[in-house]
This record gives structure tokens, sequence and C-alpha cells, in this order.
């Protein structure tokens, strides 16, 4: 690399699979290794995004923080279910899709060499996003059961430190499918008294849970209010991947900071999809719709569980993927990805770089493929080992 902060910082891997299959242009090849979904959007915002196409108020830079609707809707999203008022105008900023977000809260919040907090595996680019801001990556693994993925609250408080600047979560975490709950934020309520850290929360897909349950959301807990900034996006919960749009939400004092990085860097969203954000968030079925596209997920994740019985596959709580623990396969995850891919047409991207336990698993994204396209999985990997 010629530049130092590009040398600790991989690829995603995602893009050679994908490119692989691209290339391939073969029908039959399952998609399983990109976070897409075929699932359609809501009909509001599509009904929305095109009525914008005419409009000429959205073909704008301005306002740079983002539409005022679209921040009252994102304000008012992410208070519902943290339990807490935010005001859209000093507590909320739109951002150009939920990882702009991340890594403009990133840059105004961590100094370089102080650390961020993450589960391990993650995804490489949230890891690259804290090494592109200088911060330095302190993860607390995740174990892997019989039930699904586990991480000890204990362990997660006692890696903030005297170096912590932000301690950064998702739940569900990608690529695994942990879920995060009440004893993890007062864990890491107690770890952060006396420490001037952030919490950062990536909330893109709270909503897709398989236990039925309501986001259990770190700013909820009284002592983490405060501190928690929500980065949140429309592309996985209202499946608008293609919009770019997404928000920031938190204290006053901390969005007046990340606006300022957001104007130094992407400057704003995309002005034709701010209105039909806005609309899918305040939609009067959005909460239905999101359950609806959650039900789908899930009987394609059980499918691709029933299909991959007995092989080393780790049960998701929710999300869009699902990791193969190639260990006991005796196989490299990129050298069980080739066999995928030549021998039963599977595309899946190995977790190389996706935390440092990434390197032992192979990821399954179950949200693109119809369950009636997943009925011969196993024929498929049976086929990769001979």
């Amino acid at each position: 690399m010629t530049v130092s902060r590009l040398r600790d910082i991989p690829g995603i891997g995602v893009d050679v699979v994908g490119d692989a299959a691209d290339a391939a242009a073969d029908p039959d090849i399952l998609r399983l290794e990109n976070l897409d979904t075929d699932l359609r959007p809501p009909r509001v915002a599509l009904e929305m995004t095109r009525a914008a196409i005419d409009d000429d108020a959205a073909n704008s830079y301005l306002p740079f923080q983002g539409h005022l609707a679209l921040r009252e809707a994102a304000a008012a999203h992410v208070g519902r279910i943290a339990g807490r008022s935010y005001d859209a105008v000093t507590g909320c900023v739109a951002v150009a899709g939920g990882l702009n977000g991340i890594l403009n809260t990133l840059l105004a919040t961590v100094e370089p060499g102080q650390e961020v907090v993450l589960c391990d595996p993650v995804y490489a680019g949230l890891v690259n996003r804290v090494r592109l801001a200088g911060g330095v990556p302190r993860f607390v693994p995740a174990t892997a059961t019989a039930g699904g993925w586990e991480v000890d609250p204990g362990r997660l408080a006692a890696a903030v430190g005297p170096h912590t600047a932000a301690v950064l979560m998702m739940g569900p975490s990608m690529p695994t499918g942990l879920v995060l709950d009440e004893r993890h934020w007062s864990a890491l309520a107690s770890a952060l008294q006396g420490h001037p850290a952030w919490l950062i929360y990536d909330a893109a897909m709270e909503r897709i849970r398989f236990d039925g349950r309501p986001p259990s959301h770190p700013a909820a807990h009284p002592g983490l209010a405060g501190r928690t900034i929500t980065v949140g996006s429309a592309s996985k919960e209202l499946r608008l991947i293609g919009w770019r749009v997404g928000w920031v939400v938190g204290p006053p004092e901390v969005i007046a900071d990340i606006n300022l990085v957001g104007l130094t860097n992407v400057v704003c969203q995309v002005g034709i999809a701010q209105s039909a954000v806005a609309a899918a968030l305040t939609a009067a079925g959005a909460d239905a719709d999101v359950a609806g596209a959650t039900a789908v997920w899930q009987q394609r994740c059980e499918t691709i569980l029933g299909q991959l019985a007995g092989y080393p596959v780790i049960r998701p709580h929710g999300g869009w993927s699902l990791l193969v623990d190639t260990r006991p396969l005796g196989l490299t995850p990129a050298a069980l990805s080739r066999r995928l891919f030549e021998d039963g047409k599977v595309a899946a991207t190995p977790m190389d770089g996706w935390g440092p336990s990434g390197g032992h698993y192979l990821r399954l994204v179950f949200a693109n493929e119809p369950a009636e396209r997943l009925g011969d999985l196993r024929a498929r990997f049976d086929a990769a080992f001979g």
C-alpha cells in the first residue's frame, strides 16, 4: 500500500465471489455471497421515489444534514424503539447509508491510537472503518454453541479500559446473527462509568430477529442513554439497498461533530430517496412490513439449516446470514468457497479479515434466494466434497 492507513485494511471478499458469479452468468448458481435481497421494498417507498424524480427540490445538495421530514421520521423511529426522545434538528443527521454513518461517527469520536471494542466474528467493513479512522480494534470473542452465538457480558465489559474511545455493537450482528440484550447493556453501562467513551449502536438489522421479540436498544438503559449513538439504515429492514439513505441519532453535542464530518465526507444523501425512506419509516404498517419480510428470511434460514443438518453450521438469531465452521471439514473457508462454486454452483464468501476468528468460517446469505431454490443445497454441498 502507498499510504500507511491502508496497510491493515484487507478487502472484504464479497466482491471477489460476486464478480466471479456475475462473470459466470449462470442462473443455476445460488447467490449466497452478498447481502442482497429479492424481497421488494415497501410500496409507499417505490411510489414516493417515482414522484421525487419529477420534484426539482429533490435534485439538490440541500439541506446538507438531510431533509427535515427524513430526520423527523428517523428521530421518532429511534426514539420509539429506545424509549427516548430525540430532537430531529439537533439530535439527528441523515447520511448516505449506514456505513457512511458508521465512518462519520468513528471519525467524530475516535482519536488515532484509541481502542474501539467489537465482537468477533464481525463484518470486515466495520473493522476496516475503525482502522481507517485511526482506531485500534479490541475484539471480544463470541462463542458458537448448539443454540447459536453467545458473547459473555463480563468479557464485553472487561474489554473497556482507559484507552477505549467507543464500543461498536450491532444487533443482530453481521455475519453471525448474534443478538445482544439487557445483560450486555447493563455490563457495558457499569464498565463505561468513568470513561469518556461512546457506545455506537449499528441498528441496521435490529428488527430482523427470529425470536419474535422487539429490539433491545442500548439507549433504553439509563446508564447508556446519554452516550449511545444510533446508526440506522434503510437498506436491510426496508430493503432499500440502492437508495443509500441512513441516519445517525444521539446527543446533540456529538451529532454536531458527526454532521461536520459528513460535510467533509459524502456531503449529502440521495435526494430522490429521502422522502421515500421517511414514508417507509412512518407508514402505518411499517412494523408489520418488517415482520413479514423477517418471516420469509427466517423460513429461508430454516431451510438452509435443515438442508445442512450434520454440517458444522451455526444457527443465527436474526439477520440475513449464517456461518459454516470449516475446521471440522478439513478445509479453509477459501478452499470450501472454491469447491462450492466449481462443483456445487454455490457462491459463498470466506470470512478472512472478518475479525481474528473470521478465517475459520464461510458465510451463507439466505436473504436473496427463495426457499424453493435452496431445496437442493445439501446435494450441492455434497457435490463439493465429491
